[in-house]
């Protein structure tokens, strides 16, 4: 009884202060940017984020307009300027911005590169002001 109550308590925590998107978010950048030392780019991005939530600046992103624009070049290579939707939620499943239990629905339509640049900008800011 007591461990199902310690493994519940740990679950509220982690739900709590949102460590499993953090986590992956960080483990996102890093295989992205594939850093020579690891640790000291952790630690320099948490320090970043550290410093944007208490001034107010602007939020680390790990990616920036032409990334994402690249991301969705290499997806759409036949270069009609969409993706299917199956390619957009794979990719943000890849960039850490979507999680498994997350219900993505399809409604049909391409997704353009307006389209996709707007939900990865605006999936970025909702991981980053949540910590």
């Amino acid at each position: 009884m007591e461990t199902s109550s310690r493994e519940l308590q740990a679950a509220e925590y982690l739900e709590k202060h949102h460590i499993k998107e953090l986590v992956s978010y960080l483990t996102s950048a890093l295989l992205f940017f594939r850093p020579e030392k690891p640790k000291e780019y952790l630690i320099s991005l948490l320090e970043r984020l550290r410093i944007a939530k208490v001034t107010g600046v602007a939020f680390p992103f790990f990616m920036d307009n032409s990334n994402i624009v690249a991301m969705f070049e290499m997806m759409d290579s036949s270069g009609r300027g969409t993706i299917s939707f199956v390619q957009y939620k794979e990719a943000l499943k890849t960039l850490g911005l979507s999680t498994e239990d997350e219900d993505l629905q399809d409604d049909g339509h391409k997704i353009t590169l307006d389209k996709f640049k707007e939900e990865v900008n605006k999936r970025m800011k909702e991981i980053w002001s949540a910590f």
